[in-house]
């Protein structure tokens, strides 16, 4: 028995009880709203997976099969969210030459304003705006699938195309959570409508009445008590909160001066975040403070896998500060190195880490780190930073001032932590453990060295015996 396309499709999309009308199926490929998941956002895992696709020279289709999406949404999502670069390779003289012939063109004067010049139009920086046969260099590449330099061929240093662009996964879902956080500010209501609801609200608080009774007794506003005091507060009603019984009498809550103030930051960055995540290897990091006679702050860092701990001096517990450690580490370990140990990090909500798109942006203007925080009166959530403070407590007590502490002294003290031996590594120092895990030329970069077993001191006297 034979059947006609147009009776196997019908048949097909009553078996799946879905409507499909033969005209789009017979085309070929399926509407993008019959592909199983494609109504859903995509996820880091997904954005990482793209990443990885685009490095191996994928293209659309095959991604987008995979995620089971339709191909327009992977182009979209590549072209909206990658992460441009710009590398000058002009004339000596004029780097912002962008011209195809910049290196072979033997023009003077193109733009005649000067009758007797003899510089070569080249390496002046008016080139590209006077000469008629300026022509831009372009690249394939940017211009048409895949948009980015991902998965090519010539070197960073080898190419010539100024402007380039680059996908990566993490910062393409922070901007993704970025604009999806954008995007709910404000209220969904046209000018009218709020005058509407103002005319009902404003006159009953005149009269005295409660957020609450207006609410209760007017559901045709459609608003919660919640929603009034909201909009109370932005003054997009007439009637302001000083017109209420009570709440010109309750003072604003106090927020802790040494936590971040800008919950923005924790966007894509919270511990469910971490979690979702999974990451193989994390560094805890955290700070600890010295007396109130000085101002210098220690800045920590624990490997949870090797048990290694790090500790770091800065003059002041500042963004800057810590800053300036983070690109101190990067300089003396390379972009790479640093990018391979601190890949991801796991701190508090302590204002001096308020920063997090400084901190994860290197020297050179790349990522290199990401970074997490714990939920609030949660440190638990990073219990093993927390634990080598005991041990670092055991020769800098609480109420010990570090301001004549010196790096060097900095350092005595976490190669004399780290030649402890732990239980947890079977009786092996997390000197040993990070030596076989990252080698010996990574811990010399910081400046860490072995202790031997019966010189270990762990007292305030191994500081005080160095002075």
């Amino acid at each position: 028995m034979e059947f006609t396309l147009a009776q196997l499709i019908f048949t097909l999309s009553y078996i799946n009880d879905t409507l499909i009308s033969p005209l789009t199926a017979v085309g070929g490929d399926f509407m993008s709203k019959y592909i199983p998941g494609n109504q859903k956002h995509l996820t880091l895992e997904n954005r990482i997976y793209i990443e990885n696709s685009l490095n191996k020279g994928c293209t659309f289709k095959d991604i987008a099969k995979y995620l089971c999406k339709d191909p327009t949404t992977i182009s979209k999502e590549v072209k909206a969210h990658r992460l441009s670069d710009w590398y000058h390779k002009g004339t000596f003289y004029n780097a912002k030459n962008f011209c195809v012939h910049r290196y072979h063109c033997k023009k003077t004067n193109a733009c005649g304003k000067i009758l007797l010049c003899g510089i070569k139009c080249a390496s002046c920086p008016t080139c590209n705006q006077a000469c008629p046969d300026f022509y831009r260099e372009r690249c394939s590449r940017l211009d048409k699938a895949p948009y980015v330099c991902n998965g090519c061929d010539k070197k960073i240093c080898h190419c010539t195309i100024a402007h380039k662009y680059k996908y990566d996964a993490r910062f393409a879902d922070r901007k993704y959570r970025e604009k999806l956080s954008d995007s709910r500010v404000g209220i969904s209501m046209t000018k009218h409508q709020l005058h509407q609801k103002d005319m009902i609200v404003t006159p009953l608080i005149e009269q005295g009445q409660s957020p609450y009774q207006i609410a209760t007794n007017h559901p045709e506003l459609d608003l919660s008590v919640r929603t009034i005091y909201t909009y109370l507060d932005n003054g997009l009603f007439t009637a302001r909160n000083i017109d209420l019984k009570r709440k010109p009498k309750f003072k604003p809550r106090k927020c802790h001066k040494t936590q971040i103030t800008d919950r923005s930051v924790f966007a894509g960055r919270a511990y469910a975040d971490f979690q979702s995540l999974n990451p193989d290897v994390h560094v805890e990091m955290d700070t600890v403070h010295s007396s109130r006679e000085s101002k210098k702050t220690l800045l920590t860092f624990f490997f949870p896998k090797e048990k290694l701990f790090l500790a770091f001096l800065m003059n002041r517990c500042t963004k800057g500060a810590v800053r300036l450690v983070f690109d101190h580490l990067e300089k003396r370990l390379g972009a790479y190195e640093f990018l391979s140990l601190f890949e991801c990090l796991l701190t508090d909500r302590g204002a001096e880490f308020g920063d997090p798109e400084a901190l994860e942006t290197g020297v050179e203007g790349l990522q290199r780190t990401s970074i997490y925080y714990c939920d609030p009166m949660r440190s638990g959530q990073k219990g093993g930073v927390e634990n080598a403070h005991t041990m670092l407590r055991m020769v800098l007590p609480k109420g010990t001032s570090f301001e004549y502490l010196t790096q060097w002294d900095v350092n005595l003290i976490v190669n004399h932590i780290n030649s402890t031996p732990r239980k947890s590594l079977d009786g092996k120092t997390p000197y040993n453990s990070a030596l076989e895990t990252f080698g010996e030329n990574t811990l010399k970069a910081l400046q860490l060295k072995r202790i031997s077993p019966d010189e270990v001191h762990l007292t305030p006297k191994l500081i005080r015996f160095n002075h």
